[in-house]
């Protein structure tokens, strides 16, 4: 049996430190790094320069972008008629819109009219009871025969006392009386036939009948209820629907040259679209403008009218109106995305014979759709490039529709494989330049 002996140090003394591996110098670590940087850098050389060493240097940036043939999209600066159109939002609005309320205090006794049926005007509505009425214009009457006798009596009594006043058997003050008492009979006269016609408007007043021609809305009261003067609703609301108008708006610039029109007796067209902007609805002529600016806004109101014969205007309706203030006759137009706006001001590039472009300065006019006159600056028949401006500069090159663009390596260097670094080009998706040098043999 095996024992182990512990020894211990001696009280006061320590253990020696155990040895530690000695420590790398700082000229080994740089060592390490250089030999690192050099295998990077074999490998670039490896598998990036090396099979790349013999071929064509390529161009690359700006100088490759300016050397390729741009495929464009142009258009022949045409001749005709441009009309110059005010837009603006509008709203349906009828000429009428009456709500039916009661002259007078009654039961409804009867309704002549369906919802949404057309009505004209005197056409039967409505019926209150008129008996009380009728009641009171009888009474009436019968004060008037009353007063009326009244009257006669004071005007007999009138007559003796002037002739008894002429003789000195009465006082003349006692003529007096009977003078100013048959003016009294006579204001009681009148008194009685004022509300003989009361009554008899209140009995007109019963019998109900349209204002207006148009059709009836929602029956907002039935038969048999109580109805009074005091009633916001009224009976029905009748609104009509032919003609209608159209109020819609107009810049304060404007606004002069629409009424110098309207002054000269011209008759401006309307045309009213949907709250898209692109089905038409209707047509019509403007109206009038209102006479004051809307300072919030800086617009005019103006209305327009329609036959709508067919219905197709409804009220309270969105709508966008083009009003067609005048036409330019036999003016230069291009597309409007043929003009581009910069540091020169409004441009095209037009196309020269030798298929380079040219910056060209013009004037532009009114719009109308994707058509736009051109004022000044362009000649009828010049070509200008309405696809891929934004390639573009003066003086490049441009491919035409419909012509192959060549690679001449006499002429500009070899163009690169994809897109090049750097141009303009790197903002389309798709660049329509040749990648590839073909082979008279078809093979790239």
């Amino acid at each position: 049996m095996s024992t182990k002996i512990q020894t211990t140090p001696p009280i006061g003394l320590k253990a020696p430190p155990r040895a530690r591996p000695p420590k790398k110098t700082k000229i080994q670590i740089w060592f390490l790094r250089l030999i690192l940087i050099l295998v990077a850098l074999l490998l670039i050389w490896f598998f990036v320069v090396r099979p790349h060493q013999g071929q064509q240097p390529t161009p690359f940036g700006r100088h490759a972008f300016m050397n390729s043939l741009m495929p464009v999209g142009v258009a022949l600066a045409e001749k005709g008629d441009m009309p110059i159109t005010l837009e603006g939002l509008g709203t349906v609005t009828p000429l009428a819109t009456v709500t039916v309320k009661t002259q007078i205090n009654g039961q409804l006794t009867q309704i002549a009219f369906k919802e949404g049926q057309f009505v004209k005007k005197g056409d039967f509505l409505a019926q209150i009871d008129p008996r009380i009425y009728q009641a009171q214009l009888e009474q009436y009457q019968g004060q008037l025969v009353r007063d009326q006798a009244l009257l006669a009596d004071a005007k007999l009594d009138l007559a003796r006392y002037q002739k008894l006043a002429a003789q000195d058997s009465i006082a003349l003050q006692q003529v007096d009386t009977q003078r100013a008492t048959v003016k009294q009979d006579e204001g009681n006269l009148q008194v009685d036939q004022a509300q003989i016609d009361t009554a008899k408007v209140n009995l007109i007043y019963c019998h109900i009948q349209s204002p207006v021609d148009g059709i009836v809305g929602i029956r907002q009261v039935d038969e048999g209820n109580y109805v009074q003067t005091g009633d916001t609703n009224g009976i029905v609301v009748i609104t009509q629907m032919q003609p209608m108008s159209i109020i819609f708006t107009a810049p304060e610039d404007n606004i002069s040259q629409v009424r110098k029109r309207l002054r000269d007796g011209a008759t401006l067209d309307v045309t009213a679209y949907d709250r898209t902007d692109t089905i038409e609805i209707a047509k019509g002529a403007l109206a009038t403008t209102d006479n004051q600016v809307d300072t919030t806004t800086g617009t005019v109101k103006l209305r327009a009218l329609f036959a709508n014969d067919k219905d197709e205007l409804f009220p309270q309706q969105f709508v966008n109106a083009n009003l067609l203030v005048d036409t330019l006759k036999d003016t230069v137009i291009v597309p409007t995305a043929a003009i581009q706006i910069g540091a020169p001001g409004s441009y095209v590039y037009v196309v020269n014979p030798d298929s380079t472009v040219s910056v060209r300065v013009i004037k532009p006019g009114p719009a109308s759709g994707e058509k736009t006159a051109v004022l000044s600056g362009l000649q009828l028949g010049e070509t200008v490039v309405t696809d891929g401006v934004d390639r573009l500069y003066d003086g490049a090159k441009v491919q035409l529709p419909g012509k192959q663009g060549t690679n001449d390596n006499s002429e500009r260097p070899h163009r690169p494989f994809g897109r090049p670094s750097g141009s303009p080009g790197e903002h389309h998706r798709h660049w329509n330049g040749n990648e590839q040098q073909k082979s008279p043999g078809g093979s790239p």
